[in-house]
C-alpha cells in the first residue's frame, strides 16, 4: 500500500519565513517512523517564478524519498524546468508520469501562463489519456494538478479555479483506473467529489485561508503548515490531514 504525502503552495520568495515553514515540513516528513513512498507538491512552489526561488526549492525539497511536483499559477514553466528539474527551459506544459509500487501518479500542468485560473489544455488532456491507456491492467492512478475543478465556496480561490472541467470529466469517464484527483491552490484542506471520484485539496505550507464563516479576514498567517497523507489500498484512497507544529 503506497503511503504518499502531499503539500502545496510553498510560495518560496527568498524570505526566512517561507523557507523555514517548508524546512519544518520536510524535517517532519523525514522524522516519520515509516517513510513515505513519495511526496507530491501540487504547485505554487515559487512565489514569483524566479531562478533563485527554484534553486531554494531544490535545496529544501531534497529528500530520501521521491519528490513529485507540478506547477501552479505563481510558477513559470521555463525557470521551473531549468532550476527545479534540471532541464532545458521550455514554455510547454510540464507533465510527468511516476510509477510507484503498482500506482501511477500523473502530475499535470493546469497553469495558463500569466493567469491565475487553471486549464488542462488539449496537449495535457491528450497526455493524460495516452498515459492512462498505456498502464498495465490493474494499475490504479492518481491525477494531481493545482487549481481545484469545483467550487470550494470561498470567493478568493473560486475566482481562479480550473476552467472547462467538463473536458476532464469526459476523459475520466473512460478511465475507471483513476481513483482520485488531488489539487492545491485553495490554501485550505478540503474534500469533495469530482467525476465520481474523491477530490482532495491539500492545505498550504505558507498560509491558511480564512473561511467566510470564520470572520472577515482572508488570510491566517498564524496557523502552522499543513499537509495531507494518502494511503492507497488498491482502488481505495484514505486521506489524513495534519499540521506541523
Amino acid at each position: 500500500m503506497p503511503l504518499l504525502a502531499q503539500i502545496s503552495d510553498l510560495h518560496l520568495d527568498g524570505t526566512r519565513r517561507t523557507a523555514e515553514r517548508a524546512a519544518r515540513v520536510m524535517a517532519y516528513l523525514e522524522s516519520l517512523t515509516t517513510p513515505v513512498d513519495a511526496l507530491l507538491v501540487t504547485g505554487d512552489i515559487a512565489d514569483h517564478g524566479e531562478i533563485a526561488e527554484y534553486e531554494e526549492a531544490a535545496r529544501l525539497l531534497a529528500a530520501p524519498f521521491p519528490v513529485l511536483t507540478c506547477p501552479g499559477n505563481h510558477d513559470v514553466r521555463a525557470t521551473y524546468r531549468k532550476a527545479l528539474l534540471g532541464e532545458e527551459p521550455a514554455d510547454g506544459p510540464v507533465n510527468r508520469l511516476h510509477l510507484l509500487d503498482g500506482l501511477a501518479v500523473l502530475m499535470c500542468d493546469s497553469t495558463i501562463p500569466g493567469h491565475d485560473e487553471g486549464l488542462l489544455d488539449d496537449e495535457t488532456l491528450g497526455w493524460i489519456d495516452a498515459n492512462l491507456k498505456a498502464l498495465p491492467t490493474g494499475t490504479s492512478a492518481l491525477i494531481a494538478f493545482h487549481q481545484p475543478p469545483v467550487a470550494v465556496h470561498h470567493p478568493l480561490p473560486d475566482a481562479s479555479r480550473l476552467q472547462q472541467p467538463d473536458a476532464l470529466t469526459v476523459l475520466l469517464g473512460d478511465h475507471p483506473e483513476v481513483i482520485a484527483v488531488l489539487t492545491g491552490h485553495a490554501h485550505t484542506a478540503g474534500a469533495s467529489v469530482f467525476a465520481g471520484r474523491p477530490l482532495i485539496i491539500s492545505p498550504a505550507t505558507t498560509w491558511t485561508l480564512q473561511l467566510p464563516w470564520q470572520g472577515p479576514e482572508l488570510i491566517d498567517r498564524t496557523q502552522p503548515p499543513g499537509l495531507a497523507f494518502h494511503v492507497v489500498d488498491g482502488t481505495a484512497i484514505t486521506t489524513h490531514f495534519r499540521v506541523v507544529p
